[in-house]
C-alpha cells in the first residue's frame, strides 16, 4: 500500500478540524454532562448539612452521582482495555 504525502497531508487537515478546540463533541458534551452530576450532588450535600435539605433530595443526587462514577469509571476501563489490545498488535 502506497501513501503519498498529499494524501496523507489531506487525511491530517480533515482530522485537524474535526478536534479542533471550541467545537461541541460527543465526548465533550459527556464531560460537561459528568461535571454537572458532580456539582448537583456536591450542592445537594453542602445543602443538607448546613440547611437540613429533604434526605430524600440527597440520596437522590448521592445515587445519581454515583452512577455518573460508576459509567466514567466504565469507559476508561473499556478505552484502556482498547489501548492494550492495540498495544499488542502486530506490526
Amino acid at each position: 500500500m502506497d501513501i503519498t504525502s498529499q494524501f496523507a497531508a489531506q487525511r491530517y487537515g480533515a482530522l485537524k478540524q474535526a478536534t479542533a478546540p471550541g467545537e461541541s463533541t460527543a465526548l465533550g458534551e459527556a464531560v460537561g454532562s459528568f461535571a454537572a452530576v458532580l456539582q448537583q450532588g456536591e450542592i445537594a450535600a453542602e445543602k443538607a448539612v448546613t440547611s437540613g435539605v429533604d434526605p430524600h433530595t440527597l440520596v437522590e443526587a448521592l445515587a445519581q452521582t454515583e452512577l455518573a462514577v460508576q459509567t466514567a469509571v466504565a469507559v476508561r476501563d473499556k478505552v484502556v482495555e482498547a489501548y492494550q489490545e492495540i498495544l499488542r498488535m502486530p506490526v
